[in-house]
């Protein structure tokens, strides 16, 4: 199993059109960019379309770039997908930190130099809260903010829900980072993602595992010292760029009051909720994604 990874990582999306079948637009030139960060580090992307980027999207914390791979087959616009900083091809952090606004001052020089033009930036849980914070750090490069399953009330709403209701979130800090066998963390994310089919979670398992020493581990780092993004509310409240907040039916990260919230202090948002979708609504109805952004593209 250890050679698949040595696979080209763009291998699968042919098998991802033959499964969305209609629903799939012309898989278009896709390549990896990687620049060199100010603080010597270094970042990568997922590029889509030769031409500029129509929309930028950020994953979430324990994710990489190819969470976004079905939602962009079926969408079919140029775009531009960020591994995160200590995530996918990204390098990780000498001091470990993770926070929203330390990634948004990273990203926003190569969201300036790749993709000037984008209509959009979409992120995802911690990609989302990276948003709101890349509003404040650099507000040219956010035309309009989709915000994917969270709000700034995120640590509060963490501090009362299970791990069952955390779902894979609860990996990106936990000790276990190591396993045997590749099958043992595809049965691991299986178990944790119902809505999802082997098929898609063993391509998720794939693009963001490594083998190491003879074993597996995940690609991205230990999470652990992310902490309250209440802060972050400040942005939302000096946002003045349209955003839409974006929610899953079955997820108990955004509550119905931190929605009313969010309607509240930002100047100009609209909700959209996905039947069914737990917290990864890009892997659960991608889809049905595609199409809230196709519809956020055409107003924008």
């Amino acid at each position: 199993m250890g050679g698949a990874h040595d696979e080209d990582e763009f291998a699968f999306l042919t098998e991802i059109a033959d499964e969305l079948g209609d629903a799939a637009r012309p898989i278009p030139p896709v390549c990896r960019l990687t620049t060199t960060t100010a603080d010597g580090g270094s970042v990568s992307a997922i590029r889509w379309g030769e031409e500029s980027p129509e929309l930028v999207l950020i994953h979430g914390g324990g994710q990489n770039a190819h969470t976004w791979d079905t939602v962009l087959v079926a969408l079919g616009v140029p775009a531009l997908a960020i591994d995160l900083p200590g995530h996918g091809h990204s390098s990780w952090r000498a001091d470990r930190d993770y926070s929203p606004q330390r990634s948004a001052a990273t990203l926003a020089p190569l969201i300036r130099t790749w993709a000037p033009d984008a209509s959009a930036v979409v992120g995802m849980s911690l990609g989302g809260l990276t948003t709101i914070a890349l509003i404040g750090e650099a507000p040219e490069l956010v035309r309009r903010g989709v915000i994917v399953d969270v709000t700034p009330s995120v640590s509060q709403r963490l501090e009362a829900m299970s791990t069952q209701q955390r779902g894979t979130t609860s990996l990106a800090a936990a000790e276990n980072r190591r396993f045997a066998d590749f099958d043992e963390m595809v049965d691991l994310i299986a178990a944790m993602s119902p809505q999802r089919s082997r098929a898609s979670v063993r391509r998720g398992v794939l693009a963001n595992s490594r083998p190491i020493d003879g074993a597996f581990e995940w690609r991205y780092d230990d999470l652990s010292g992310l902490s309250d993004f209440a802060p972050l509310w400040e942005q939302v409240d000096g946002a003045r760029v349209p955003l839409d907040l974006i929610r899953g039916s079955a997820s108990s990260f955004v509550g119905d009051d931190d929605a009313v919230e969010f309607q509240t202090r930002a100047a100009d948002v609209r909700v959209h909720e996905v039947e069914g979708a737990g917290h990864s609504v890009q892997s659960d109805r991608p889809v049905e994604l595609a199409g809230i952004l196709r519809g956020i593209i055409d107003r924008t």
